[in-house]
């Protein structure tokens, strides 16, 4: 992997870093003993060939050679040394982007004078290849989404490109092999657009033009011929614009196919433009263009129709069986000017209506106009929508499910993890945090995928953060998105509550500050850390860290931060008709406390991964500092919290507020406080992800069991019962009786509570990483047995391979098959009691071994192991 990516043709770092990963096969304890890189560009001239490394690192190595050029390919091969007196070596390319602003010979164009109801424009131009082409790079970037073609071939799989970024400080471009494409003799190139998050219906209060009003393309492509000569196509005022078929495309609202408008063959060389404009020259800056550093958003699985039928209402209802992110093709014959609507609901209401009034001032229907002439499908552009249910208007003749296909479209990251157990409740329960995950991380991690909004909510992402990274591969996605986290910070070091700010563009006055979601700096380039072992994020986001800790610290009286406005543990349980006081209100000030300190501590362990000691010391007082103002203002000398909520003992356990002393009676009120409201959670969005943790860490996992296996309302369970596929906005989303929640805040795609995840992977199968040795370097295994389950069984996909945990319960003795990759050492931790022997592959292992807190501790390296114990 270069810079994280296999094989990447658009590269700008001016020293991308270098990582492979070792198959130990069926060997145990391989360990990589030395290392040798050698890198060379396209004309086979040796850059960078240092001497042999003894070091067993693998992962983030800086390229030290000669200066790296613009658009040039380069390949790298590595050779690696074990302690088994093996060799072997691997083989990668990568390509370097456009480093500087004068290598982009384009000019942004636009399409000048535009209708009122900004039909989606085209771009094209006609080219002559006269040589044999050795390679032709096409870099493209928009003010909008773009789709471009050669030749009347869509230009690669990626959609909604360039992504979604902060336009007003950095657009990134896309790079593209489009070798195959360009053909002897004639050709084109074109490109369509539409409004996007840049210039569209956007942001809370469906905002218009956030970003800008324009319209804009930038599209070059390289081409080297293989005498060595070279050409560039790019956009200027030669280049021809239309309209077409897409009449209207807005995120929130749908878009609008018009077939009888369709220029057909309008990408292709013997295309007619005559009729077309000249595109206008845009005096826009090219010094923000930035290479694409994360995975595109691609389309992935597809569903057909299991079943249509007709709501109460009368009306034609298909449902695919999942809610999804994305969008619905299909087949239709009929006459020109029919017209179909297509309408996109999650769920349907008591009576089985189509239910659309949570989705806001959000439309969400897709209008499709035929041009009658046979068979047409019909797809949407520049859109998407959440939904499990499809209505349909207008369709000609007997609608036929089987025509159907919704297909899911999310960012490309690989996936990493896989849960399953014995309990089929928590297999759906997992199902539905991965599909939330899939829905919600579309290029920025949002909140929601179908009202208006679909924000990067901060307080959303960072309670999700370490769960995404065992679902799926984050390392870029996180790595993107932070970037922006950073360059909106507002000057007093408080974030948006949305990343990219989709407020007030930079004003203080679209709100900021809130604790729990400004910590979004500080939480998530941790975990991060955690997960991948790449110091680099932590890097970046230091100073950004470090101000957000100064802004809670400026707003603080006595190192008491108790000002300011906070979203609190957001939508915890309440009861409309409280009367005997069951609501569980946690005080906002505490918990902004609570998370002072938490990001206090997290930037001195930032500081001193990065080796900042003046600031470990700094910020360790300031941390002493922070905690006993907690003390004073919030708990009584026998450590009742003021609080006395679930919220509050789980941040104070988790967060480390109180003495040691005083952690396990308030473990015991946690715990106590949970039997009070029937074995029933009472958190929110910020008590949530660490209530389970909290308890099973001051030994009362018996109880955070109870909680994960409750069906009842409020649980985790409940929704599904209620036949979620998706985890809910809210704990009751769908009540006992039916009805639905408030529509104006009660979505059922929104990923905040399956922050339970990470304490499936971490603790009920027990994979962690070492924090001494991230990235998985090195591993923890240490399975909890609870919940009546029998068997659990979890993959995980670390930097280093796969790393596994399958435990289960045979004839009363404990089982526990472990996979650990090469180049990394593990400690399993086997659950024991009293005098239980351990085995390993039928050898005692109990001599060898330490025994802890009930556990049975093995250091081992890698390979393939099943423990086992007898009574």
């Amino acid at each position: 992997m270069t810079e994280n990516l296999p094989n990447p043709i658009s590269i700008d770092a001016v020293a991308p870093r270098f990582s492979w990963q070792l198959d130990g096969g069926q060997a145990r304890n391989v360990m990589q003993t030395a290392y040798q890189i050698k890198v060379t560009d396209d004309a086979k001239h040796t850059v960078w060939a240092p001497a042999k490394v003894n070091s067993d690192q693998s992962m983030y190595i800086y390229y030290q050679g000669s200066p790296l050029k613009s658009g040039e390919k380069y390949t790298w091969q590595v050779k690696v040394w074990d302690n088994h007196g093996k060799s072997s070596q691997g083989t990668a390319t990568f390509r370097m982007g456009l480093l500087k602003a004068d290598d982009w010979k384009a000019q942004w164009i636009g399409p000048g004078q535009e209708e009122a109801s900004r039909p989606s424009p085209l771009f094209r131009k006609g080219f002559i290849v006269n040589k044999k082409v050795k390679t032709a790079i096409a870099y493209i970037t928009a003010h909008s989404l773009y789709e471009a073609h050669i030749n009347g071939k869509r230009v690669g799989d990626a959609y909604l490109t360039p992504g979604y970024t902060s336009y007003n400080k950095r657009i990134q471009y896309q790079a593209y092999d489009v070798t195959n494409l360009v053909q002897p003799g004639a050709n084109a190139a074109g490109a369509s657009l539409g409004s996007g998050w840049y210039r569209g219906i956007y942001g809370i209060g469906t905002r218009h033009e956030i970003y800008g009003k324009d319209i804009a393309l930038l599209m070059q492509i390289n081409i080297t011929y293989t005498d060595g000569s070279t050409a560039t196509i790019a956009t200027d005022d030669t280049w021809k614009t239309s309209t077409g078929e897409v009449r209207y495309a807005e995120i929130y609202m749908g878009s609008t196919i018009d077939a009888r408008m369709e220029q057909k063959g309008w990408s292709t060389a013997g295309f007619n433009d005559s009729n077309w404009k000249n595109a206008v020259i845009g005096n826009y800056p090219k010094d923000i263009l930035i290479a694409t550093v994360n995975e595109p958003v691609k389309k992935h699985e597809t569903f057909k129709a299991i079943k249509l039928f007709t709501t109460p209402k009368g009306e034609k209802v298909i449902d695919f069986g999942q809610n999804l992110v994305g969008w619905v093709k299909f087949n239709v014959r009929g006459k020109a000017g029919d017209k179909i609507v297509i309408s996109h609901a999650e769920v349907l209401d008591k009576e089985g209506n189509f239910y659309t009034d949570n989705l806001r001032d959000a439309k969400c229907q897709n209008t499709f106009i035929l041009k009658g002439e046979g068979m047409e499908t019909c797809e949407p552009q520049f859109t998407w929508q959440g939904f499990r249910y499809i209505r349909i208007e207008g369709y000609p003749g007997d609608i036929k499910p089987e025509d159907f296909t919704a297909t899911a479209v999310y960012s490309d990251m690989p996936p990493t993890g896989t849960f399953a157990c014995s309990n089929p409740l928590i297999n759906q329960l997992q199902h539905n945090i991965q599909w939330g995950q899939k829905g919600n991380f579309l290029d920025i991690p949002t909140d929601c995928p179908q009202r208006d909004e679909r924000l990067g909510w901060t307080g959303d992402a960072q309670v999700f953060s370490r769960t995404a990274t065992f679902n799926m591969n984050v390392h870029n996605f996180f790595t993107k998105w932070l970037k922006d986290v950073s360059l909106d910070q507002f000057s007093d070091g408080s974030l948006p509550h949305v990343i990219p700010d989709a407020f007030d563009n930079g004003k203080p006055t679209g709100g900021g500050g809130s604790a729990g979601w400004s910590d979004a700096t500080t939480i998530i380039p941790w975990n991060m850390y955690l997960a991948y072992g790449d110091k680099q994020i932590l890097e970046n986001q230091y100073n950004s860290m470090k101000a957000w800790v100064g802004f809670m610290k400026s707003r603080s009286h006595n190192n008491l931060w108790n000002t300011g406005s906070h979203f609190g543990d957001w939508l915890f349980y309440t009861r409309n008709d409280d009367n005997d006081g069951t609501a569980a209100i946690t005080s906002k000030y505490l918990i902004a406390q609570c998370f002072y300190a938490h990001s206090t501590q997290l930037l001195i362990n930032a500081a001193k991964v990065l080796g900042k000691t003046e600031d470990v010391e700094t910020y360790t007082k300031l941390l002493a500092d922070i905690k006993d103002a907690y003390m004073r203002e919030y708990v009584t000398p026998n450590g009742l919290i003021s609080s006395d909520t679930q919220t509050a003992y789980a941040e104070a356990l988790e967060f480390d507020m109180l003495p040691e002393n005083l952690r396990a009676q308030a473990a015991d009120r946690l715990e106590a406080n949970i039997r009070r409201y029937g074995n029933h959670l009472t958190t929110g969005f910020l008590g949530t992800p660490y209530l389970c943790d909290a308890l099973s860490r001051y030994g009362h996992a018996d109880a955070a069991f109870r909680l994960l296996l409750q069906e009842n309302y409020p649980s985790w369970l409940y929704p599904i019962k209620m036949g979620a596929t998706t985890i809910w906005e809210r704990w009751d989303g769908i009540k006992p009786d039916g009805t639905l929640e408030v529509p104006s805040m009660n979505s059922y795609n929104h990923y905040a509570y399956g922050a339970i995840g990470d304490w499936m992977y971490r603790t009920v199968a027990g994979i962690d990483t070492k924090i001494e040795q991230p990235g998985y370097k090195g591993i923890t295994i240490k399975p909890t047995v609870g919940g009546k389950l029998t068997d659990v069984a979890a993959n995980y996909e670390t930097p280093y391979g796969k790393a596994s945990s399958h435990w289960k319960i045979e004839n009363g003795n404990f089982v526990l098959d472990v996979v650990i990759p090469a180049n990394t050492t593990a400690t399993v931790y086997v659950p024991t009691k009293g005098d239980s022997a351990v085995t390993e592959s039928g050898k005692p292992v109990t001599k060898a071994a330490d025994q802890i807190d009930g556990f049975t501790a093995v250091n081992i390296g890698s390979g393939t192991y099943h423990f086992s114990t007898t009574n």
